[in-house]
């Protein structure tokens, strides 16, 4: 597992986060928040930070779930938002749907990334896909 901070002086970098996420290992997913709490602990953005672990978890779980890989997590923070992205190496695309009311527990991630973030998507790459998502700095 590896975790990237930004370093100090004109040139820095936007703080980031990287992981690597274990196939198959839902233990992952706490991991994930705390890393991603961590990222944000200086944002200044209480509500919005909460937000994002939601959402970080809900893609996580879905990689996790949904595929039997290894996926990698990436965060990053700059003075425009937030950007969070769940890179995995299946090449079947997720799509929102519905949830079953007789499902109380799936089926609602995907409902909650477009319901909350400002932006999100899925971007198929060479091997796989990429499922992200943008909080915006500015947003109450």
């Amino acid at each position: 597992m590896e975790d990237r901070a930004a370093s100090v002086g004109e040139h820095a970098q936007p703080p980031q986060l990287r992981r690597r996420l274990g196939r198959a290992d839902l233990r992952a997913v706490p991991e994930a928040r705390r890393a991603l709490r961590e990222l944000l602990r200086h944002w200044g953005r209480p509500g919005r930070s909460d937000i994002a672990e939601l959402l970080t978890s809900e893609l996580v779980t879905n990689a996790i779930v949904h595929t039997d890989r290894e996926a990698v997590l990436t965060a990053s923070v700059g003075p425009d938002g937030l950007r969070v992205e769940v890179r995995d190496f299946v090449a079947r695309l997720p799509r929102p749907r519905v949830p079953n009311a007789d499902d109380c527990t799936n089926g609602r991630g995907l409902i909650l990334v477009q319901s909350l973030a400002d932006a999100w998507g899925v971007r198929a790459h060479g091997v796989g896909k990429a499922v992200w998502f943008e909080l915006d700095a500015g947003a109450a």
